[in-house]
């Protein structure tokens, strides 16, 4: 039967809850249809019927769709999934006989049809074979905005809709790494959402919204809520934090982040969430420039030689009640910033401020990843600045680690005013490995100028290397190949020969 002989199918969109959010164009859809289907639990109360319910006359042919299972176990043979899609397979069947007698079908759905709704099962069982068109409605996340009075979003903030029913620490880490947030679905999940808003930091900004603009709403803080008391119909929203009233702490607190080897890709959920939260960031400009700008923040950067005073201003502005993240680049305590917070924070004069490192991508695992997996066993890592410590010492972890055929991830293997560390360090290991012994020449990882080039030992040219270079040199077990895409990649397997 070809679309233009079939009744006609629509999604109604009803809104949160209280009938006159209801759009126009769904009560006109509703008028003229001649089925009006809505799903509804083994009770056979609809709370999509409930909100229509003005709208539905004597003559409308109503289909129940009533769902076998909800929250309760089921001995269908596939278990809740089975039953489920069995359900929805029946019910879309019903509706297609409508349909395929030329009436207009009219499939009720609470909030908007397309977002966490029923309507959307038969959607994709029906719309490519009958002409259909959804109704948007007013979606529960906006009804529970409008209902606390709080901003959702502003400016470049993101907003992140969850349902509860993900596992804990999937949304715990969601929740740390975003600007707001709608946790959907509560009900059973709640305690487990408790966990996830409190363990990310954010307990202190959430709110709860139950039935949002229906009979029995209730609004509050989140952390009020008891457990027991909260139905399925309700939300936990962390709304925009852009001109929040600034905390009065009486002490504040420092975070060492690491921001990878380049940009946002880069970022854990934690450290995300860190930076977000933070009333000060503290770092080299060029690693600020990472981080996105947020209204209200401020931010304090520098040139890469003072990390000492750096450290001390961060803990400084944490001891007068603000929440600071000192920004690094690569992972923070890898030749970076949470070695010198520490140091200035064992003095007296900080011993009270609280410090946290969070790890971040280090350069080197981020160019052996490029590579293929030359990190693939034991390997050491070693600055090749001598700024630090002197090349003596340098040279003897260099013998040390080349002598235990170790892989070597060399960091700050040179700049303009360091030029001969490289050739030196490849002469050197040139005593203990082959010439052939594959280098990974890793340069500006996930930045726009990113290379990555293998090279032999014995061809490695110091000119080539600046700065933003890191080199991972194989052990003598190290392997290349060229695959069949012409792409050249290395590995370290993990056995090693028996001695």
């Amino acid at each position: 039967m070809s679309k233009q002989n079939t009744g006609r199918l629509y999604g109604v969109g009803l809104g949160p809850g209280d009938p006159s959010l209801m759009t126009v164009r769904a009560v006109e859809v509703i008028a003229q249809a001649q089925v009006v289907a809505f799903h509804s639990a083994r009770h056979g109360r609809s709370i999509a019927r409930s909100i229509a319910a003005g709208h539905i006359r004597a003559d409308h042919i109503e289909e129940a769709l009533v769902y076998p299972v909800t929250t309760e176990t089921t001995d269908h043979p596939g278990g809740y999934r089975g039953a489920m899609e069995e359900f929805y397979a029946e019910a879309a069947a019903r509706l297609a006989a409508h349909l395929d007698a030329g009436r207009t079908v009219a499939v009720l759905a609470e909030g908007d049809p397309l977002f966490y709704g029923s309507y959307m099962h038969m959607h994709k069982r029906l719309a490519d074979r009958y002409p259909t068109e959804v109704i948007p409605g007013v979606t529960s996340v906006s009804a529970a905005a409008a209902r606390l009075g709080a901003p959702l979003v502003e400016g470049e903030e993101v907003l992140t809709i969850l349902p509860g029913t993900l596992p804990e620490e999937e949304l715990t880490a969601r929740l740390a790494s975003t600007d707001s947030a709608v946790v959907m679905k509560l009900g059973r999940t709640f305690p487990a959402v408790h966990r996830a808003v409190e363990r990310s930091g954010r307990m202190a900004e959430a709110r709860y919204v139950e039935r949002a603009t229906m009979p029995g709403e209730r609004t509050g803080e989140l952390a009020d809520v008891e457990a027991g008391s909260v139905p399925y119909f309700s939300v936990a929203v962390l709304p925009s934090r852009v001109g929040a009233p600034e905390p009065v702490r009486e002490h504040g607190d420092v975070v060492v982040v690491g921001t990878g080897p380049a940009g946002p890709l880069w970022l854990t959920p934690e450290t995300r969430g860190a930076l977000a939260a933070a009333d000060d960031l503290v770092g080299y400009t060029t690693y600020l420039d990472r981080v996105p700008v947020r209204p209200g923040q401020r931010r304090h950067g520098s040139d890469n030689k003072v990390e000492s005073e750096r450290a001390e201003f961060a803990l400084d502005l944490a001891g007068r009640g603000r929440k600071v993240a000192v920004v690094s680049g690569g992972d923070p305590g890898v030749f970076a910033m949470a070695t010198a917070v520490l140091e200035v924070a064992a003095q007296d004069a900080y011993r009270d401020v609280p410090v946290r490192v969070l790890p971040g991508v280090t350069a080197a695992n981020a160019a052996a990843a490029r590579a293929g997996a030359p990190l693939g066993h034991d390997y050491a890592t070693i600055s090749l600045s001598d700024r630090l410590k002197p090349w003596e010492v340098i040279e003897e972890r260099l013998r040390g680690a080349a002598a235990a055929d170790l892989v070597l991830a060399l960091y700050n293997p040179g700049s303009r005013s360091r030029t001969w560390q490289v050739g030196k360090a490849r002469d050197l290991l040139l005593e203990y490995r082959s010439p052939d012994t594959p280098v990974v020449l890793g340069r500006d990882i996930g930045g726009p100028g990113e290379s990555v080039r293998i090279v032999p030992l014995a061809a490695l040219d110091p000119a080539e290397v600046d700065m933003r270079t890191i080199l991972l040199v194989g052990s003598s077990r190290t392997r290349t190949v060229r695959r069949g895409d012409g792409e050249e990649i290395v590995w370290t397997p993990r056995s090693y020969p028996e001695g």
